[in-house]
């Protein structure tokens, strides 16, 4: 549990608004540890290996589409999941490519989760608490990015499993690139007594 790993992606939006610092302070401050960081411009290619790593994905995201085009009593665009994530994935591709994003890979116990309540929902406007990432930062909302025909502007990537995250990590960092090393504060996290401190 202590080394699980996540990946988190600053995506271009976060960057052009200066909130790299920002966020990565919100992760560390947790007690989470920094073990990979990068700077890159993805690939039409990568951006759509890291969407469909969960083969599933497809049908979900595009049956919740369709469902929450139908609460809002609008038509979706096609009935087809697999049509609708077509568009969504043309859309995340166009948008991942026009600029650099921070890819990083963050260590601690229960990892994945801690960051995904750290980054808050996926939509900033109605499912991303106040005191989260999304909610402090951005206000971007389903309906808007619709109406846009985009990408939902939200700032922040998160593994949403440990399993997920594994192949995440797989894709965007070699593994060389995830250093193993010790921070001081290893020990007042894990440590299963805190004693020595007095001189």
């Amino acid at each position: 549990m202590k080394t699980e790993k996540t990946l988190i992606l600053i995506k271009h939006d976060g960057i052009q608004r200066n909130l790299i610092g920002e966020i990565i302070g919100r992760y560390e401050r947790v007690g989470l540890k920094l073990v990979g960081a990068k700077m890159v411009v993805p690939t039409g290619e990568l951006v759509e290996k890291h969407y469909t790593v969960d083969p599933e994905w497809r049908r979900k995201t595009g049956e919740k589409t369709i469902k929450n085009y139908k609460e809002k009593g609008k038509t979706p665009p096609s009935e087809d999941p697999y049509v609708i994530t077509g568009l969504v994935l043309e859309r995340l591709k166009k948008y991942f490519i026009t600029g650099p994003v921070v890819a990083m890979v963050w260590q601690g116990a229960h990892a994945v989760q801690v960051a995904r309540k750290i980054t808050g929902g996926t939509e900033p406007f109605s499912a991303a608490d106040i005191g989260t990432i999304r909610g402090d930062f951005s206000l971007d909302s389903y309906l808007l990015s619709d109406k846009d025909e985009r990408v939902l502007r939200n700032l922040v990537h998160a593994s949403t499993s440990p399993e997920e995250a594994e192949k995440e990590i797989a894709l965007w960092f070699k593994p060389e690139e995830v250093i193993k090393y010790k921070l001081a504060q290893d020990e007042i996290l894990y440590k299963p007594e805190l004693e020595g401190f007095l001189e």
